[in-house]
């Protein structure tokens, strides 16, 4: 692929960073754009003196006017910590942060993929989830904000490709876990590792037997950038997501084995909407995408607690 200038909203995120780093190995130009809400310096400070990297600090609910030949929409508060703390801000983000974006792509007549989520399934009635799936979510919950505006911005792509032509590509993003992970972000990853390596006790909500599915962030960005190298006229979504299920239980027993930690398990109630068991269906991705993730679960926590322990010690 020919040398492109490309832009990344959120770029200074966990996942936002990681792709920026692809996307300078590939040989490719690339705008990072942050209002650093979440996202955090210290993730791109390494591309900081890079000949083909660019920062800007900018908020997507206002509108951007560059030149570039692609976009990667990955602007949004992914934790409920944060899209909690300011959910008016999170729908913006989502919604408006898609208007613009889309308008910036139409303009330049250039493909542009947003980073949708499982959160759209929200609790689901069908396990595995496939695209398919229309989902069961409360619109007037305390994760509305981002289950809502991450389905409104589907709406709002595939609008864009009906009425506009657009080339538009939705990934829709299950559990990702990797260095870069905000310590404070309310994860279940992160925060399991930082209480065993803080020998603090490991806090389960619910029973511990819901599920989830843990993408190493390797395997996630390389789906990421094979959807967006699809032709035109594939549009997503596509679920991307590592369909082997662990419980919270075997999570945290996992990361006191790999940490060493003497850390003992406390259970605490389920909060509200928290779905009991997520799993992608990841059919469409392997036939379209040839795409699987590689990455298994302790072959990613062993990096990610060596990440969490630098942070810890510094």
């Amino acid at each position: 692929m020919p040398t492109e200038r490309v832009l990344v909203t959120g770029g200074a995120g966990f996942l936002g960073s990681h792709l920026v780093d692809r996307l300078l190995d590939a040989g490719h130009e690339v705008l990072c754009v942050d209002n650093f809400f979440t996202g955090a310096r210290g993730n791109v400070r390494h591309m900081l003196n890079h000949p083909r990297f660019e920062l800007l600090r900018h908020d997507v609910t206002f509108p951007l006017y560059v030149e570039v030949d692609r976009i990667y929409n990955l602007a949004c508060p992914a934790s409920p910590i944060h899209y909690q703390r300011d959910p008016v801000q999170t729908t913006k983000t989502s919604v408006l942060g898609a208007i613009n974006m889309l308008g910036l792509a139409k303009r330049l007549h250039i493909p542009i993929l947003q980073a949708s989520t499982s959160e759209v399934y929200g609790d689901p009635e069908i396990h595995p989830q496939t695209e398919a799936y229309w989902g069961k979510v409360n619109p007037i919950g305390p994760r509305s904000c981002y289950d809502e505006g991450k389905r409104a911005a589907e709406t709002l792509f595939f609008d864009y490709h009906r009425q506009n032509g657009l080339d538009v590509k939705v990934i829709r993003i299950f559990n990702t876990y990797g260095p870069r992970m905000d310590m404070n972000d309310g994860r279940v990853v992160s925060n399991f590792i930082v209480q065993a390596l803080k020998g603090e006790p490991i806090t389960i909500y619910g029973d511990g037997n819901q599920t989830r599915s843990f993408c190493y962030v390797d395997d996630l960005i390389d789906g990421m950038i094979r959807l967006m190298g699809t032709k035109p006229g594939f549009t997503g979504p596509v679920n991307v997501g590592n369909p082997v299920e662990f419980t919270m239980k075997e999570l945290a027993e996992a990361v006191i084995r790999l940490t060493g930690s003497d850390s003992a398990i406390e259970y605490r109630p389920l909060p509200q909407d928290d779905p009991r068991q997520r799993k992608p269906d990841i059919s469409l991705a392997q036939d379209h995408l040839g795409w699987q993730p590689h990455v298994p679960l302790e072959d990613g926590l062993k990096p990610t607690i060596a990440y969490f322990r630098d942070l810890l010690d510094a």
